[in-house]
């Protein structure tokens, strides 16, 4: 009890003093304040970087196969002229692996490319257009806001029709229902079905449909050449619930492979990609980007810590003669020293207070004003109050000692 009861004097001397030096509790506030904003404002924005990417990373989907010309992950040596030698994935492919394929729940062949689209006399150029075989919803889960899918005969028949983003919707059709009028696509009269939900930023290309149009694959086959590798085809092949994404992918090499009539020597002359190769690339990256988050904000907030080393050291001096009276009336060198390590803690988390409170805003400000999402996350709350504890801590140790160690009898005559 007496301990508990010399704690809590040593608390009440240390926040009468922060509050009677309210200049001085200002000064040491700002140095700790802008090291937080500086460390956790990193941090934040890091976080909410990649929880976007990864989101918009998900939505490629983590167990569907890409069967592609192109590699997403190369080696550092790799001979890029022997994947330009290498032939795009075309419907034959595509017919081989739906026919044969055991651990396939669906398979679908997509192209995309750019187009203007237009509407009575709004034109939108350079607007993606993506051409993809039935199955499609299937393989890439999306909403829609208005309207419906295609059916399976109007994807068969080619027929002249449109899903369209939910950015492209606005920007045509300034809140107009769009559904059933029409729009061009390159030329091609097109008339839309349906709306998709909006989605929001897309980090990492193609992960969006808020500014894409869906159309079928064989009404695209009539516009474009989807062939040509500048359409960027590609067969989607989305494993069964009970098979493992390796199972589809040895079994999608035998296929191919056997479609292509590869020697057994030959190497693939094709790409099997799946979102694990994207994963593992960001989790690199992002490890690096928080070590330099660590090395910036640590820097502001050693600034921060000898800011408020200089002041407790400053606090010392003025209230020498206070400690020589206390020490003389029986108070322990403990006492003296959480004195004024408490004074040093409060200051440091006040700062890191108030640095919390400002990212807090700009998250806000800067979230209401664009797609990109960024929150103050409960970990990096407690992360900011922590550091903001240590370097209080570390800071106010030295002059906290030395209060403590002063001979009462020399303390009490000092003179500042």
């Amino acid at each position: 009890m007496i301990l508990l009861k010399l704690l809590k004097e040593s608390f009440i001397f240390a926040y009468s003093n922060v509050l009677v030096n309210k200049l001085r509790t200002l000064l040491s506030l700002l140095g700790i304040t802008i090291g937080i904003f500086a460390i956790i404002s990193v941090f934040t924005i890091v976080d909410s970087l990649e929880r976007n990417i990864r989101e918009n990373i998900a939505q490629l989907g983590d167990n569907v196969i890409y069967v592609q010309k192109w590699p997403w992950a190369f080696d550092a040596d790799y001979a890029w002229w022997v994947y330009m030698r290498r032939p795009v994935p075309d419907l034959r492919d595509y017919e081989e692996i739906r026919r044969r394929s055991q651990f396939a729940e669906a398979v679908v062949f997509s192209v995309s490319t750019g187009g203007m689209v237009r509407y009575e006399s709004t034109y939108l150029e350079n607007t993606g257009i993506w051409a993809n075989s039935h199955d499609f919803e299937t393989i890439r889960y999306f909403e829609l806001e208005r309207g419906r899918y295609f059916t399976p005969f109007e994807s068969a028949a080619g027929r002249n029709l449109a899903i369209i983003g939910h950015e492209i919707s606005q920007r045509l059709f300034n809140g107009i229902d769009p559904v059933g009028r029409e729009i061009q696509i390159s030329g091609r009269r097109v008339t839309v079905i349906g709306v998709a939900a909006r989605e929001g930023m897309d980090m990492v290309g193609g992960g969006s449909l808020d500014e894409l149009v869906l159309v079928p694959l064989n009404f695209a086959r009539t516009i474009y050449n989807i062939r040509s590798d500048r359409m960027n085809p590609m067969i989607m092949v989305k494993t069964l619930p009970d098979a493992s994404n390796q199972e589809l992918i040895d079994e999608l090499r035998l296929i191919l492979r056997s479609a292509r009539r590869l020697s057994p020597a030959a190497d693939d002359n094709f790409a099997l990609n799946q979102v694990s190769a994207i994963s593992q690339g960001l989790d690199q990256i992002f490890v690096m980007i928080n070590l330099v988050g660590w090395i910036i904000g640590g820097f502001s907030i050693l600034v921060g810590g000898f800011g408020i080393a200089n002041i407790m050291f400053v606090s010392v001096k003025e209230r020498t003669n206070i400690i020589g009276i206390q020490k003389s009336l029986g108070a322990k060198n403990y006492f003296i020293l959480l004195q004024f390590l408490y004074e040093s803690v409060l200051l440091a988390l006040a700062g890191g207070v108030l640095g919390l409170l400002l990212i807090f805003g700009g998250t806000v400000l800067v979230s209401s004003a664009s797609d990109f999402a960024i929150t103050l996350t409960a970990g990096n709350i407690i992360l900011g109050l922590f550091v903001s504890a240590v370097i209080g801590v570390i800071a106010g140790y030295a002059p906290a000692y030395a209060a403590s160690r002063l001979n009462p009898v020399e303390a009490i005559n000092h003179t500042f």
